[in-house]
């Protein structure tokens, strides 16, 4: 059985920092693509930033880019999203997942594993 447990949201000021850990059982997270998903209430589920550990490719989203930051420590089989610099409009509900590729970096395609979410606000 694969579970993926996030932790590490809350509240937090503007310009601010967090980070969101990703811990797994039942599945190695490094030798499949992992993404790091937000929802805004009203919106769609987004994808945030990605790693595909195989080749040393990422994915970031605009809005991310040059603040939020995805790395691994893959002795305790955990993914973690450092965010920097947050803003109002990063509020939303974080998830991690586990993609079923493992080396064509398909951010698009649908994750074969999700974690439950984790909140994060930021205040102006």
């Amino acid at each position: 059985q694969v579970q993926l447990i996030e932790s590490g949201g809350g509240l937090v000021q503007a310009g601010g920092s967090l980070r969101l850990s990703c811990a797994a059982s039942g599945r190695t997270l490094s030798r499949y693509g992992v993404g790091w998903f937000r929802q805004a209430p009203g919106k769609e589920r987004e994808l945030v930033a990605g790693i595909n550990w195989n080749t040393g490719s990422t994915y970031y989203t605009d809005s991310t880019k040059g603040r939020f930051t995805i790395s691994s420590d893959n002795a305790k089989n955990t993914v973690y999203l450092q965010m920097n610099d947050l803003k109002p409009e990063d509020t939303a509900v974080y998830y991690c997942a586990s993609y079923a590729w493992r080396y064509d970096s398909n951010w698009s395609s649908n994750p074969a594993y999700w974690g439950q979410g984790t909140q994060v606000t930021v205040s102006s």
